[in-house]
């Protein structure tokens, strides 16, 4: 089993920062990437960043360098530190782990937390 819990989310003021924590528990494999996703009202789901591993980090294009992805693989944690936020990232946002090996026994490969709030508001 694979638990992915999110922290840190909450409302903010535009051009105000919050960060986000992801603590991964129960896994007997090792995770590949992890990352984040996110959910306004009325859309769908979308990527934010995702980390495979020390070094390498990607961002959603739309997020202009405002967003900083970091992992903690001995805590297998991972952050998302959101910078300069404005109203349209507020959302819903997940946190997302890939466990190959979890395929074995869970029959899955992504697993995915229950979500943190972001409002971004004056």
């Amino acid at each position: 089993q694979v638990q992915l819990v999110e922290s840190g989310g909450g409302l903010v003021q535009p051009g105000g920062s919050l960060r986000l924590s992801c603590a991964a528990s129960g896994s007997r494999f090792s995770i590949d990437t992890m990352g984040w996703y996110r959910q306004a009202p009325g859309k769908e789901r979308e990527w934010v960043a995702t980390i495979p591993g020390p070094g390498t980090t990607r961002y959603m294009d739309s997020l202009k360098g405002r967003f900083i992805i970091s992992r903690d693989n001995a805590k297998k944690t991972v952050y998302l530190q959101m910078n300069s936020l404005k109203p349209e990232d507020t959302a819903v946002y997940y946190c997302y782990a890939r466990v190959p090996l979890a395929i074995v026994t869970t029959g899955r490969v992504d697993f995915w937390g229950q979500g943190t709030q972001v409002t971004v508001s004056s």
